[in-house]
């Protein structure tokens, strides 16, 4: 098997469907060797994708494709992904994608705490744990990526009086779970630099129509604040094989593409008509 990422060890979480799926396929189409994780391992009531939809679809590629079940809601559940990660690939993980969210929409006001620690569950402490499950293996190798999906969202608003936008009021709980995930990727990025492993953040500069986006604001979006799914795949890859010196960044994926001068590729790796 040839391609950029031929042979190398990958986990994605959140590769039932979206931009997890999509980056996962990338990858197989590059070479890698896959864990998807998720929740869903057959098909959604609502959203379409499921584990084995995108298992299916990798199929095609060659590589070794694998499945792990696990909630990462719950802090045992998600400990299992690592280990039986590694056990299902003969090696330790050398890329992990933190790409599984948890977004739940609505004002603070009345925002209950349950909802609260769903989210930080899922946006903050599962990247966290499972980051510091796949580091050892690859500071005793030398190298690793770690990469955490983050979001906008993250960003303060200037201040009272400035224009938001309507639905801007339901996102600052969800923010608030990026931007904690912001400044874990950065610390854990300084507590391990001169190891060869790699952390960083990246965010759409635009919003991408995953199965769950479109149900959630996908009508009230206009075309300009689109991004294509290739474009978050391309922005995101650069980050899974860079140098060890590009660490603890917060990026977003469209500024990546033009820092580095990547052309935006197909998710099967072939070029863009």
């Amino acid at each position: 098997m040839t391609g950029r990422f031929a042979g190398r060890r990958v986990v994605v979480t959140g590769s039932s469907r979206g931009i997890g799926a999509a980056l996962a396929e990338r990858f197989a189409a590059e070479g890698a060797n896959i864990v998807l994780t998720a929740r869903t391992l057959d098909q959604h009531e609502t959203l379409e994708g499921s584990l084995n939809a995108t298992r299916e679809r990798l199929a095609r590629y060659g590589t070794q494709i694998e499945v792990v079940v696990a909630d990462l809601t719950d802090p045992v559940d998600r400990l299992r992904v690592i280990p039986e990660a590694t056990e299902a690939l003969g090696g330790h993980i050398e890329i992990l994608v933190n790409n599984a969210a948890a977004s739940i929409q609505a004002p603070l006001t009345g925002f209950s705490v349950k909802r609260r620690n769903i989210m930080f569950e899922v946006n903050a402490n599962a990247p966290l744990d499972l980051a510091l499950a796949a580091a050892p293996a690859m500071v005793a190798a030398g190298e690793g990526w770690i990469v955490n999906l983050s979001s906008g969202s993250a960003k303060h608003w200037g201040g009272p009086g400035d224009p938001i936008e309507p639905t801007s009021p339901n996102i600052s709980a969800y923010g608030a779970s990026k931007a904690a995930l912001n400044r874990i990727t950065n610390g854990l990025a300084m507590e391990l630099y001169g190891t060869g492993v790699r952390v960083n953040t990246v965010e759409p500069r635009a919003a991408v129509l995953s199965e769950g986006a479109a149900a959630l604001v996908g009508d009230r979006l206009r075309p300009d604040q689109i991004e294509s799914m290739e474009a978050t795949v391309e922005g995101t890859l650069i980050l899974c094989d860079c140098g060890p010196d590009v660490t603890g960044r917060v990026t977003v994926s469209l500024d990546n593409i033009d820092e580095f001068g990547l052309e935006v590729r197909n998710l099967d790796g072939s070029a863009l008509a």
